[in-house]
């Protein structure tokens, strides 16, 4: 590299001179689909042998797969989606995959709109030609139905419409989608229509209406979590790829499979801890990624999820949070329901905010224990019933930091609450 190489990348320059630690950081993104999955082969076969028909122009049974996230539920459909197609192509069949995130894409209409943008095959159509176009917004969602089955009708051959995530469009707009979706093929001549759902939440199926439940889910697959040494071989998989040779010390990959396995043998969290450890030790400019580097990560990791799970609390929730850190202030490191009660109700008066009643505020003392911002526990008072009693076992700092920035919070208006008052009246 010229002298004028290395001004011109000026600040950045001791940042980029150092490869002794990534080769392709990309391969330990989510994103990032490998050629094989290990320790899937199972689940593979399961979605390809219902799929199979789809190459005979006959239509697959719908599909309902369960699994927590990181469990390879998405890449696994992908995969065999991909397969369908490539060897769709060479048999001279038509199969088409159309894949949708629900979470983003959660309305009818919306689902409606996407499923016949993905049947447009642009390169097919002659720039002269008038192209069918559903526009995001503005039509009857009628009307849009009725588009939708003309092109499948102009398309023909078989269309497999994956719905990741499915619990979230139930959630938001109720099962009339999935209903529509599932008859579909009694209006369909020369096309056919199949659907695959993908869910983390085992329960979403009580919102549905058992006739659309009995013919989304004509089969089932459940995805079990990934045990330690399974995600040992994906992390070994990945880190091949992901990093240069010598550069990972021997219990680094361990560590962060058994990290991710004592929570849900969640692959996307092994892989965050492996590639955030390596970024560690990269900007820190060590010869290597150690154990110290994830255990580093591991509290990087928490740390940051915990901010954006705060940030984005309800205010009621958060003054909730902030009568706890008061009463850890008054060195009070275990309370009870009780107590955050009290504390509540002075605080909610000087933010001037409605105050709820006492089991409202132990349903969000709940939601918060759930959410792994608290600890909480329930104890037996002998005669006197049973208590619920919290702690933190985190940086209470970081979460008053994170409360701070909520203008209801902030230091000045809650300089207010007389903390002397506060404490006398415990003891």
């Amino acid at each position: 590299m010229s002298e004028n190489d290395h001004q011109s990348f000026g600040l950045f320059q001791k940042f980029l001179s150092n490869n002794r630690i990534f080769k392709n950081r990309e391969v330990l993104r989510h994103s990032y689909r490998p050629q094989i999955l290990p320790h899937r082969r199972p689940q593979i076969d399961a979605v390809a042998s219902i799929l199979a028909p789809a190459l005979k122009n006959e239509t697959p049974s719908n599909i309902l797969i369960y699994g927590k996230t990181g469990t390879g539920k998405t890449a696994c459909v992908r995969y065999v989606g991909a397969e369908l197609e490539k060897v769709a192509t060479g048999a001279g069949t038509r199969c088409r995959v159309v894949h949708l995130n629900c979470e983003v894409i959660d309305t009818q209409y919306r689902v409606l709109a996407q499923i016949a943008k993905g049947l447009e095959d642009l390169d097919a159509t002659p720039s002269d030609k008038s192209r069918a176009h559903i526009p995001m917004t503005g039509w009857p969602t009628d009307q849009v139905y009725a588009e939708l089955k003309n092109q499948l009708e102009k398309t023909g051959g078989v269309l497999v419409i994956v719905l990741d995530e499915i619990d979230k469009l139930v959630k938001k707009s109720g099962d009339e989608t999935l209903y529509n979706l599932t008859r579909i093929n009694s209006d369909l001549r020369g096309a056919k229509v199949s659907m695959i759902g993908i869910s983390n939440d085992l329960r979403f199926t009580d919102f549905l209406d058992p006739r659309v439940l009995s013919s989304l889910s004509e089969e089932e697959i459940v995805f079990p979590p990934y045990n330690a040494p399974q995600l040992c071989d994906i992390l070994s998989q990945r880190a091949q790829m992901a990093f240069v040779e010598n550069s990972l010390d021997e219990g680094v990959i361990p560590l962060c499979a058994a990290f991710a396995a004592q929570e849900h043998g969640d692959a996307r969290r092994a892989l965050d801890l492996l590639r955030v450890s390596g970024e560690l030790a990269d900007r820190e400019n060590a010869e290597k990624v150690g154990e110290r580097h994830v255990r580093m990560a591991l509290e990087k990791i928490e740390t940051d999820s915990m901010i954006e799970c705060i940030s984005t609390l309800p205010t009621q929730s958060k003054v909730v949070l902030y009568s706890m850190l008061l009463l850890d202030q008054m060195d009070k490191k275990i309370f009870t329901s009780g107590e955050v009660t009290r504390v509540y109700r002075e605080v909610s008066r000087t933010v001037n905010i409605d105050p709820l009643t006492h089991r409202r505020i132990t349903d969000l003392i709940s939601e918060l224990s759930m959410l792994g911002v608290i600890n909480s526990r329930v104890v037996s008072k002998g005669r006197y019933g049973r208590t619920k009693e919290m702690w933190f076992d985190t940086n209470t700092k970081k979460i008053q930091e994170v409360l701070a920035k909520d203008p209801r919070l902030s230091e000045e208006r809650l300089a207010q609450v007389d903390l002397n008052r506060l404490k006398a009246s415990f003891r």
